[in-house]
């Protein structure tokens, strides 16, 4: 391993046996394989060795695999065992406020020290990258969880790291351009001026509120022109899927320690399919090699509805066309969704895994609208004490309206992904409390 970085080296303690020592790759249980990703050029399946100049082979090994579990490193293990496992709660409060008799629990992501589920691969990705001698790593992220958790990743492994954020979300949420900064990290906002791919966007459009698709297009044009540097995906991508399984893998052994047999029904936000895969793909697992039967409903913005509103299809991850092609549920990638607060649910696509899970029927799909998820993030922060990220209301929100709806059977057991805590989006909160007020 050339230049092998001393920060990758395992620190030599006890792990917690409870930190998940496998991902889970739900490519081996699926009934019919996910289509290939497509070479740009050539449209035809794209071979690893092609992903190579953007991604770590490990990485790219791992985007391509179909073994059920991949062994999580020793030195990533490390890392999680700061925060992990995260803790399921049992929603007694919300359960009593709600007067319903359905058992309502949550898995929360927002105790990892970024704040947010993201972290789970953002460690992952910065590890293989070091060891593999990278010493830089570039991305893009919305509402900056993805940004800030790869700008934490990069410096416990001793590599710079440059993003570019969705400008809404750079100039509405300057709190996590200053998180990304105070990890070492250098955020430019997207479109900018420094790439040709950003100067070609705001030639375009110089009102632009940009979109993540913009933002990968300039991200891995700095990649792919810097010497040693590789781009960093927060979402969509098999392997990002993998990493973040560690959330339904904890979630299903701490259901059997609370007495639950099974989940009936899970809940999760759904933006690029990170969050939404890592949760309910453990579960979907369960269903399709013991017959479970759990129902997951994937809950995306009303503003960015690749899934209840877009179309299954080949299409680009970027607006330059940079990226392979992948069959998704997609509205396009030069789709330039309106500015909501919830800025990591604003890709144009969604995860190919998640959308063949989708099209085969393994997932149901709602979208809520920007208004309704907020309070339904009051709702849940007056209950529980937590506020949720404006991305992890869209999951509260559909579970309140199933609850709400009479749906809920006595007796079932219902599933939240809250996926990241809202202390860095108060503003918006802010401006929910205002609406309210004007409504009394």
């Amino acid at each position: 391993m050339a230049n092998r970085n001393v920060l990758t080296e395992a620190l030599d303690y006890a792990i917690p046996s409870t930190v998940p020592t496998h991902w889970y790759n739900i490519a081996a249980d699926f009934p019919e394989p996910v289509a290939p990703a497509l070479n740009p050029q050539t449209h035809e399946p794209a071979k690893p060795e092609e992903l190579e100049p953007l991604f770590a082979k490990a990485l790219v090994e791992q985007e391509f695999s179909t073994e059920r579990w991949i062994e999580i490193p020793t030195p990533v293990r490390e890392v999680y065992s700061s925060w992990r496992p995260s803790p399921l709660f049992r929603a007694h409060r919300l359960e009593k406020q709600l007067g319903t008799k359905a058992k309502i629990y949550y898995k929360y992501e927002g105790v990892s020290p970024a704040g947010s589920h993201k972290p789970n691969s953002a460690v992952a990705q910065a590890y293989f990258n070091a060891v593999e001698g990278t010493t830089k790593l570039t991305t893009e992220t919305g509402a900056g969880q993805w940004g800030a958790s790869l700008a934490m990743a990069s410096a416990m492994f001793g590599l710079e790291c440059e993003v570019f954020q969705v400008r809404s979300s750079y100039d509405e949420k300057p709190y996590r351009r200053m998180q990304m900064e105070a990890y070492g990290a250098t955020c430019h906002p997207s479109p900018s001026d420094i790439t040709e791919a950003g100067r070609a966007m705001l030639k375009e459009d110089p009102d632009t509120t940009g979109s993540l698709g913009m933002a990968i297009s300039e991200a891995i044009e700095v990649a792919v022109k810097s010497d040693n540097a590789h781009y960093a995906l927060g979402s969509v991508l098999n392997h990002v899927i993998l990493h973040q399984s560690v959330i339904g893998l904890e979630a299903i052994e701490q259901l059997k320690e609370a007495g639950e047999e099974q989940a009936d029904i899970v809940f999760g936000c759904a933006g690029g399919g990170s969050n939404l895969g890592g949760l309910a793909f453990p579960f979907m697992g369960l269903n399709l090699r013991e017959g479970a039967s759990t129902r997951i409903v994937a809950c995306e913005p009303a503003a960015c509805p690749s899934m209840t509103q877009g179309e299954f299809r080949y299409d680009y991850g970027d607006v330059a066309h940079l990226t392979p092609l992948l069959k998704m549920y997609t509205l396009g990638n030069e789709f330039v969704p309106p500015a909501i607060h919830a800025g990591g649910l604003r890709f144009h696509g969604m995860s190919p895994m998640v959308s063949h899970a989708k099209h085969l029927g393994l997932l149901d799909s709602i979208a809520v609208d920007e208004n309704t998820t907020f309070s339904a993030g009051l709702e849940f922060a007056r209950a529980e004490g937590i506020i949720p990220a404006p991305e992890s209301t869209h999951a509260v929100a559909g579970a309140l309206n199933y609850v709400k709806s009479g749906e809920a059977r006595d007796g079932e057991v219902i599933v939240i992904g809250l996926s990241g805590n809202g202390v860095l989006d108060l503003p918006a909160y802010g401006r929910e409390i205002e609406r309210e007020r004007n409504q009394k």
